[in-house]
């Protein structure tokens, strides 16, 4: 058994993770931003996370079993951003209406929770692969 796998596997989960966080951040560092380079104002963006199979898994019994996580691309959210009466914003239409971003702090917040859990998990599992790694060196002792 190759167990190199089982840390690229873990170290895909934190790389996965770590990417959603910088995502949840940038959509909470921009949650009132109302102009962005493209125009309008900033639009929430997620993570497209997929699993794929394992490079060379070790054992053909175990080929469909094995799948690590692969950061497929980030899209952004196309739901309309929350209207606010705000005549004195200098993004205000003729009526004093503001276009804001499409960030539910709430949301964001939870995403970022659950992004935090899953890269603890896969440390977790990291330092259990690798206790186990050093475990079988003591075998030869």
């Amino acid at each position: 058994m190759d167990i190199s796998k089982t840390f690229k596997i873990c170290g895909d989960g934190l790389a996965a993770q770590r990417a959603k966080l910088d995502v949840v951040a940038s959509n909470l560092a921009n949650a009132s931003t109302t102009r962005t380079a493209e125009g309008g104002p900033y639009r929430r963006k997620s993570l497209v996370l997929s699993s794929q199979e394992v490079e060379a898994p070790f054992d053909a019994a175990m080929k469909n079993a094995l799948k690590t996580v692969k950061i497929e691309k980030i899209v952004e959210d196309e739901g309309p951003g929350k209207m606010v009466y705000d005549p004195s914003h200098p993004d205000a239409d003729d009526k004093g209406m503001v276009v804001l971003p499409n960030v539910n702090i709430v949301m964001e917040m939870a995403d970022m929770i659950s992004s935090s859990r899953s890269f603890e998990a896969c440390v977790t599992a990291f330092d259990a692969t690798k206790n186990m790694a050093l475990k079988s060196l003591e075998l030869g002792k």
